[in-house]
């Protein structure tokens, strides 16, 4: 007689059941190198930029046209099988990890510049396009697209509007919900929809500004209009020392408070600035505690007008040494050390983990103290690097995948952070989204009922939830877990936070 199969044989057993009945469907309407789903050609695609957790996909599509697109999600929906959809990959929060019984889509073919327009200063995209690929094409116009997170290299405009990414430049010029004017893309059953309009206003709800940021939970976003602005005429950066963290965080709410609003206004903590001076040479103060970087453009009178003032309110804010860009290459020098910020962690740890809360400005040094004691608390070390000028943190936790016990610590770690930020008024993500990564920490900042507003959101989109399941909102039972796993660990530090 027989062994009864184990629970781990059986599952195997149904996933190659469900894989040969998913291949069949796609083989009908994709050619087959358009096709992936052996396990040399699918692990590629098993993470995202938070690569601590993994996930092989049942099938990749690798669709090249509209029309395959639409097959794909109607033959998906068809076997109520899940889609994550992909687009670069450089996402840090777990949002592209593929399901284990789904189809990974991937958007990377879908890399057309199809329009630019320098009269009504807009660009008209295909999904797959490099952020920065649309300002070197809108370059010869005296336009680029503002938007410019640190991975502009690689990152794509459709994984940009899934995440609502930001960027150094975003405190004057906004996140990509302020720079897109319409999407277009289809739903889960494959239905073609237009978001948004180039005019002044788009009749009925504002639905663009739902879709931007949901993640890829409630369409497939295959086009994208965004607008242009003008290069500026000239830009100049101050670097700003400071021997105290306080007093750089509260420099910058005095920059703000004084009225300025800076092209970029970004903070990095001594141990982060070490980090990057090693490995770029941007010419940055290492014996400062904290740097801050303030950003001007415009006219060259504007610019110098607002460089004085900045200065002058750094000064009185305590910053021991103030060194402005003399020219455009040492700007660049600049900003290049701040954008490889994250590469420059990843040079002295076998892994990190950027996490990316808010908080309100006036509470910057508060949680540079909470972080601080977090490091003793957790054995491990974190460099920080913010987005200051509007509150956006990027603390990079250090630690090495491979030992079990320091991904406990650091996972820990992390929830610590977001919800130390929720107290001080803060959300648990500002640029890079929820994905799985912050899931659990969604129970701190919302409570159930707000939870299933957003579920019954979902719904109205994608009724039998198929697009990118279990991401981004927290079911009940999660929430319970979570605030039981928290108990255990003996963190429970803001009781009156939402978490059941």
């Amino acid at each position: 007689m027989n062994a009864p199969l184990s629970p781990a044989q059986t599952s195997s057993i149904e996933r190659a059941a469900r894989q040969a009945q998913v291949v069949a469907a796609l083989q009908r309407v994709l050619p087959a190198h358009a096709l992936l789903w052996h396990s040399e050609d699918t692990t590629p695609y098993e993470c995202d930029g938070l690569t601590a957790y993994r996930e092989r996909p049942l099938v990749v599509a690798l669709p090249e046209t509209q029309e395959q697109v639409q097959a794909v999600l109607k033959a998906c929906h068809a076997l109520a099988v899940p889609v994550v959809a992909r687009g670069a990959g450089t996402g840090l929060s777990g949002g592209a990890m593929p399901n284990r019984l789904g189809v990974t889509l991937s958007l990377a073919k879908f890399n057309q510049i199809l329009n630019i327009d320098p009269l009504a200063r807009t660009a008209t995209v295909q999904c797959g396009v490099r952020n920065l690929a649309i300002s070197e094409a809108a370059a010869p116009y005296g336009l680029y697209y503002a938007p410019d997170p640190s991975s502009q290299i690689a990152c794509t405009i459709g994984g940009n509007v899934a995440e609502n990414s930001g960027g150094v430049h975003c405190l004057k010029y906004g996140l990509t919900v302020h720079n897109v004017l319409q999407v277009k893309g289809y739903t889960i059953e494959g239905e073609p929809i237009e978001l948004g309009s180039t005019a002044l206003d788009a009749p009925g709800y504002d639905l663009l500004s739902v879709v931007i940021g949901s993640e890829g939970m409630l369409a497939i976003t295959t086009e994208v209009t965004v607008k242009l602005v003008p290069k500026p005429q000239l830009a100049r950066c101050i670097m700003a020392s400071f021997d105290d963290l306080r007093k750089a965080g509260e420099a910058v709410a005095a920059v703000i408070a004084a009225g300025i609003i800076p092209a970029g206004l970004e903070m990095m903590d001594g141990p982060m600035t070490v980090a990057v001076e090693d490995f770029v040479h941007a010419g940055y103060d290492l014996s400062a505690a904290a740097i801050l970087l303030c950003e001007s453009d415009g006219t060259p009178e504007e610019v110098e007008e607002e460089i004085g003032r900045m200065s002058a309110v750094l000064t009185a804010a305590g910053a021991t040494a103030i060194t402005v860009s003399r020219d455009e290459a040492q700007r660049l020098k600049f900003w290049s050390g701040r954008k490889n910020a994250f590469p420059a962690s990843g040079r002295i740890s076998p892994d990190y983990m950027c996490m990316d809360s808010t908080i309100p400005r006036k509470r910057l040094a508060d949680i540079l103290q909470a972080i601080s004691e977090m490091e003793v608390k957790y054995g491990l070390k974190c460099l920080n690097v913010f987005h200051a000028g509007d509150g956006n943190l990027h603390p990079l936790i250090l630690f090495d995948a491979n030992d079990a016990d320091q991904l406990r610590r650091c996972e820990l770690f992390g929830a610590d952070i977001l919800e130390t930020s929720v107290a001080m008024g803060g959300t648990v993500t500002g640029e890079h989204g929820v994905g799985i990564e912050k899931v659990n920490s969604m129970c701190v900042q919302f409570s159930a009922d707000e939870n299933e507003q957003m579920f019954a959101l979902k719904r109205a989109f994608d009724p039998q939830g198929l697009l990118n399941p279990g991401k981004v909102i927290p079911t009940l039972n999660r929430c319970a877990e979570y605030g039981k796993m928290l108990v255990r660990a003996g963190q429970i530090k803001h009781p009156d936070l939402p978490r059941f």
